[in-house]
């Protein structure tokens, strides 16, 4: 059966059900030294992505992404994530006839999400995430950060918490940044106000996880970098995406170029809106998602959203297998 043929799925006892897909791209977090190295042996797409990623960034990327200390640097973390999505959505276009009705990405996967569709240039997408690694850096040089993941918790109660901490305690900076999943946030700020915060989250008998990040995105310590990243996004050329890209700020596909420029820029010192973002797709319908990109992060998080979507990861050989595997109906 031919790729393009495969778009039904079929369900025991049911008529066949056309497959709805949605692609996913990741955020930081999601590398790992030598991540796509096994991909890059059976696809040459992959090096050649990374070597034209390399010859808009003026530096060897795939190198860096062998090497543990430079990867970790957010300035290539970002760049390095982006090009293994989009070396892999290559691997996608080449392989598969799949028409996604929907693209979203995870943060920094919201980038590699509009580079997909045709909304922002490879090359200018490249640099712009490496460019907006440098200025979420230059935003904390002497500020002790913090991020960690809050388990147990509904929104709402994460939310007011991180509101008492501020109110409480002078100089406090802490807030949601990340909502995941159903009873998973991330909360970033100042080490100070995330560890108070950590001190209430145990007393309550609730766990909260830090996070090994050198940045605290998506709250109010990025706002020196928000204003830098708006300078830059201005000069970028931006088209309309060809597939709906739903964005991160509002969990919502954005119909304008100065909205998708206006949430990009919001979107650095606000929270990620994961859940929401997931349980659109389910309320479109979308019956398989594959994350496009490094890890399996956002096939994870998939598990515990409230409407379950089965998510393909695609970083490795026997994973991408399974997917073809899958659309090739032979699974199932």
């Amino acid at each position: 059966m031919s790729l393009k043929a495969s778009q039904a799925v079929k369900k025991q006892g049911q008529l066949d059900v056309p497959s709805r897909i949605a692609v996913v791209f990741p955020g930081q977090g999601s590398q790992t030294v030598g991540m796509l190295n096994e991909l890059s042996e059976a696809y040459p797409i992959v090096k050649e992505t990374f070597a034209e990623a390399s010859e808009a960034l003026g530096f060897d990327l795939w190198a860096v992404c062998q090497d543990e200390a430079e990867l970790g640097k957010t300035e290539n973390t970002q760049p390095a994530l982006l090009t293994a999505s989009i070396a892999v959505w290559r691997i996608l276009q080449q392989n598969t006839q799949i028409e996604p009705l929907f693209l979203a990405g995870h943060s920094l996967g919201e980038y590699s999400a509009l580079c997909a569709a045709g909304s922002i240039s490879f090359a200018d997408a490249v640099k712009l995430v490496h460019a907006r690694g440098h200025f979420m850096q230059q935003a904390v040089v002497g500020v002790d950060t913090k991020m960690a993941a809050v388990l147990g918790l509904d929104n709402s109660q994460v939310i007011s918490i991180c509101e008492q901490v501020e109110s409480n305690n002078d100089d406090t900076i802490v807030s949601a940044a990340n909502f995941n999943s159903p009873g998973q946030i991330v909360v970033a700020g100042n080490s100070e106000g995330v560890d108070i915060l950590s001190q209430h989250i145990q007393c309550m008998g609730k766990r909260i996880v830090p996070l090994k990040v050198s940045v605290p995105s998506h709250c109010a310590l990025m706002q020196p970098a928000t204003e830098a990243l708006a300078e830059k996004l201005a000069e970028c050329k931006f088209e309309l995406p060809s597939i709906p890209v739903i964005q991160n700020k509002n969990a919502m596909e954005e119909k304008t170029i100065a909205g998708i420029k206006k949430a990009l820029t919001e979107q650095l010192s606000h929270p990620v809106l994961w859940t929401q973002t997931m349980q659109k797709l389910a309320d479109k319908h979308i019956n398989l998602i594959i994350e496009c990109g490094a890890g399996t992060v956002l096939s994870n998080l998939a598990k515990r959203q409230d409407t379950p979507i089965a998510t393909y990861p695609t970083d490795k050989p026997e994973r991408l297998a399974k997917l073809f595997d899958k659309l090739n109906n032979e699974d199932l």
